[in-house]
């Protein structure tokens, strides 16, 4: 399939400009995984909170939007259940499931597939619609994580926004900025050759 086709197929992604086959499938949902672990080694500790700054959460909205929902979310699965395995990929290094902030990558889950069934309706090809995309994903990622972070760490509700959301909004404001530029300009870059 040429790029041109593939740019003006209804419901297409960008991971679908590559040929189509089993062993493409593997390797982008693979590749997801790694990217996100990569990313969550850009981890920063935010001073009262047991919930690092990291790459992960605008690396698991790139995949999903990029790859669609189903290889999105299965990619996303890979890196939960091999992290939960021993793989030290969560933030900074950790693993397994017992981390306060394991709710997040549970999140995660669910918005990669969220942000890449809207990516097969069209939202990461104009910047106003990538943002939306991006801010209901991390609306997605905070509505699993900031409840399981109270529960786990025995916050009250408020306690678990003031550590679990409210350090993160202007970090969340510029990895929306950043979509909003990166995507839309992959179409157009695409549709150009």
């Amino acid at each position: 399939m040429s790029t041109a086709t593939a740019t003006a197929r209804p419901g297409a992604v960008l991971a679908d400009l590559l040929p189509a086959s089993r062993v493409r499938d593997a390797a982008l949902v693979v590749g997801g995984a790694v990217l996100t672990g990569l990313a969550a080694q850009l981890s920063v500790p935010v001073p009262g909170s047991p919930v690092p700054v990291t790459g992960q959460t605008f690396a698991a909205l790139l995949v999903g939007t990029a790859l669609g929902a189903r290889r999105g979310f299965l990619s996303l699965a890979l890196y939960a259940l091999a992290g939960v395995a021993g793989v030290p990929w969560f933030a900074g290094g950790a693993s397994g499931a017992g981390a306060v902030s394991f709710g997040y990558v549970i999140g995660m889950l669910l918005a990669s597939a969220a942000v890449g069934a809207l990516a097969r309706r069209g939202a990461d090809r104009s910047p106003l619609r990538m943002a939306g995309t991006m801010i209901l994903g991390e609306a997605i990622i905070y509505a699993v994580g900031v409840p399981y972070l109270a529960l786990a760490a025995h916050l009250s509700f408020s306690q678990a926004v003031a550590a679990g959301l409210t350090p993160f909004l202007i970090g969340d404001a510029l990895k929306a900025a950043l979509a909003m530029g990166a995507l839309p300009t992959a179409w157009k870059f695409v549709s150009k050759r």
